[in-house]
């Protein structure tokens, strides 16, 4: 049977402590080097997810320069290897200096061989975690797509979705009604791609972003001279999309008279651009969207009854993020791998305080308010994960509403008090561990309780 202990790489030129390190830890893989080039010959044989390094390596034993090109070296083949470096007393700079070339944290000489065993545990947890977030993101992009666009886990989208590929090849028009954000435009396009129109345009119009006396030549088109400006003949967007799709968003905005003119086109399939009498014969499907209440406007009389009946061939309700349980961690993972791949790579996931955060927000602005969200974390945040902060969510809160026992309470608590230490102290183990009053161990196994990243 393969041996599938953690591979631990530890860079250590004492051979004393080489034998009392590889001793102390039975539960891993221990792999010794006691130079730069045996070192880096393991990284690449073995690729260990977690390395000890001692910064005074020869030939400069007494310095740190070999010890700093080690962890370059290491950060720059395998840049997720968790490197913990070794500093004397008094070299607290040097520590520093390694953490912000890209270390883990570090450790002082001489050793404590129980406050390393919990450092090296974490670091490992830690890749652990941050791999995981890696895999599911892949698997996001894959598994959980529907209409080759919208990744949703959620039984409630996947019935949308094959609604949406029920009617694809057919030519009725289909009315999405959902809240802002929910992926209208999104599922719209995935309408156009699943059905016999996919060789056409797919052109998309926000009415409420027209005004209403530019609306009517958007739509339509307009002949030269038909208006002051009109300098050349210009097609409309219904005309554009003849042989696809045109996608009409916030459908309720458009205004009673052209609304009459829309219905024309939707019972006669022909339109006249304006200032011409020339009707043209256009072969275009509407998919109209909204979220505004269209029964209600109907009842108004701010909205046509047979236009809406004309347009609302078949409805599909789409429901919001909140409504879809676990799509927002799933979609979030989907942003940040895109989102870290092009604006800042050294992003390797979310903390699990951020995922948490993530599923119990109530999301009003649905996803667009979580693209919008996790693309501002990814931008801003110096460190390898993102957590509930970087994404300006209540996480706190969100854990407060659903306490229920004192067990809970104690643990919301806890993390609370600890989050506070560690920004006070700016994430140092030793400073926190003393403003909280609690040993260094003991801070360890509450951050390993409460799977709390540093």
């Amino acid at each position: 049977m393969p041996d599938t202990k953690p591979k631990l790489l530890i860079v250590e030129d004492d051979a004393g402590l080489q034998a009392q390190l590889k001793w102390a830890y039975p539960d891993f893989d221990v792999i010794i080097a006691g130079d730069r080039a045996t070192a880096i010959n393991a990284l690449r044989s073995e690729e260990p997810a977690v390395v000890t390094l001692d910064l005074g390596l020869p030939p400069d034993p007494d310095g740190t320069s070999e010890g700093f090109a080690v962890l370059d070296e290491i950060m720059a083949l395998k840049p997720d290897t968790k490197v913990i470096v070794a500093s004397g007393h008094g070299a607290r700079e040097s520590a520093l200096q390694a953490i912000a070339k890209g270390a883990y944290d570090f450790y002082q000489k001489p050793v404590d061989i129980e406050a390393l065993g919990l450092i090296v545990r974490r670091a490992f947890e830690l890749h652990r975690i941050e791999a995981e977030n890696r895999r599911l993101a892949v698997r996001s992009d894959g598994d959980n797509r529907v209409l080759g666009r919208m990744i949703t886990s959620a039984p409630e989208m996947v019935k949308v979705a094959r609604t949406i590929e029920r009617v694809a090849n057919t030519n009725v028009s289909v009315m999405l009604l959902g809240a802002s954000g929910t992926g209208k435009e999104l599922l719209a396009r995935g309408l156009h791609e699943a059905g016999d129109r996919r060789d056409g345009a797919f052109v998309a119009i926000n009415c409420a972003a027209i005004p209403e006396n530019l609306l009517e030549s958007e739509l339509f088109g307009h002949e030269k001279g038909a208006f002051t400006g009109a300098v050349k003949t210009t097609e409309g967007k219904i005309e554009l999309a003849h042989g696809g799709t045109l996608f009409l968003d916030e459908v309720g905005d458009i205004p009673l008279p052209l609304q009459v003119k829309l219905l024309r086109f939707l019972q006669e399939r022909v339109i006249e651009r304006i200032g011409s009498r020339k009707s043209i014969a256009v072969d275009t499907r509407i998919v109209c969207a909204t979220h505004q209440d269209l029964e209600a406007m109907i009842a108004d009389g701010r909205f046509r009854e047979d236009l809406f009946y004309r347009l609302a061939e078949i409805v599909v309700k789409i429901p919001s993020l909140a409504e879809r349980p676990g799509d927002a961690a799933l979609l979030a993972k989907a942003f940040m791998a895109r989102f870290a791949r092009e604006m800042n790579p050294q992003v390797k996931g979310f903390s699990a305080d951020a995922l948490a955060a993530i599923d119990a927000w109530h999301w009003p602005g649905n996803v667009r308010e979580l693209e919008n969200r996790v693309k501002r974390a990814v931008i801003m945040t110096d460190a390898k994960l993102v957590h509930a902060h970087d994404l300006d969510l209540a996480a706190d809160e969100a854990e407060d509403s659903q306490v229920l026992n004192i067990k809970s309470a104690r643990e919301a608590a806890d993390r609370r008090v600890i989050r506070h230490a560690l920004a006070r102290s700016e994430g140092n183990i030793s400073s926190t561990a003393k403003l909280l009053g609690i040993s260094r161990p003991t801070l360890y196994d509450l951050l390993k309780q409460y799977d709390m990243q540093v």
